[in-house]
């Protein structure tokens, strides 16, 4: 019997999921498919009801689920628990389990395009919501002990300062100055957003910064944009889209896809390329 596997969220139409999933399963030839379901919060319950019913071997969460998932799972493992959010789920013999792969999926993107040299070196994350909480954790598991933050709210800031015992807490419009980091993580919305609702002066920053915006549609932000504009090195989101996809795929089928050549396919779909030199 086909097995089946879906992403869930609202909205869910743009989702690039279905076909990176699907390519990879035609690619390994197994016999699977992938597919989006709409679902919203007052929903969720009776959803996970229905999906259990038909048979759904696993599933990716986005927006605004992954928070909500949580007390409707059998358990959870310790990535999804240190962050507070699910991405994943598996099934088992003993239920729906719950796991986390954005945070992993971002430090495998970020070593692929810039080396794993940046593990000794100095950064800063922007942000303090569940993305950043996701990228931070990987972070530190994976060797950068050197990493501050700066947020909007410097109270959010302060709280994942002191729960992943990061170095310093940069207050929002005193950051002017960034000529101390070799790289920086934009991990919020503003990224959006002009250049003039940004405190940093990108001609500030040493030629050789790289620099991460998780956003990755649109496929260049302000914050790129700007970043470019002062011939710095820089990468979306896509990557960090596809790694965290694939750590998925392993979960649920224990093979791991080729993420090279989905990169180049969604770069196609989406008409740019994810990391400029």
């Amino acid at each position: 019997m086909k097995k089946w596997y879906a992403v869930i969220g609202s909205p869910i139409d743009h989702s690039k999921s279905p076909i990176m999933h699907n390519s990879w399963f035609e690619q390994l030839e197994i016999d699977a498919t992938y597919i989006p379901i709409r679902v919203e919060p007052e929903n969720l319950e009776e959803a996970l009801h229905a999906m259990t019913i038909l048979g759904c071997e696993g599933f990716n969460v986005t927006v605004p689920l992954k928070e909500k998932i949580i007390p409707f799972l059998s358990a959870i493992d310790p990535s999804a628990q240190a962050i507070g959010a699910v991405n994943t789920v598996k099934k088992t013999e003993n239920g729906w389990i719950g796991y986390n792969t954005d945070g992993i999926g971002f430090v495998k993107a970020f070593e692929n395009d810039f080396g794993k040299s940046l593990r000794m070196a100095k950064g800063l994350v922007i942000g303090a919501g569940g993305a950043a909480r996701g990228i931070v954790d990987a972070l530190k598991n994976s060797g950068y002990m050197d990493v501050d933050i700066t947020n909007r709210t410097l109270e959010r800031a302060l709280v994942l300062q002191k729960e992943f015992r990061l170095a310093n807490v940069l207050e929002w419009r005193n950051i002017r100055d960034l000529s101390m980091y070799d790289f920086i993580i934009q991990t919020t919305s503003n990224g959006l957003r002009s250049s003039e609702n940004w405190p940093i002066q990108f001609d500030t920053l040493k030629r050789s910064c790289k620099i991460s915006d998780i956003i990755y549609n649109p496929w260049e932000t302000q914050f790129l944009h700007q970043a470019k504009q002062h011939q710095l090195d820089v990468q979306n989101g896509l990557g960090m889209f596809v790694h965290q996809g694939a750590e998925s795929f392993y979960l649920w089928t224990g093979q791991y896809p080729n993420t090279e050549k989905i990169v180049s396919v969604l770069e196609t779909t989406l008409g740019g390329n994810h990391v400029n030199r």
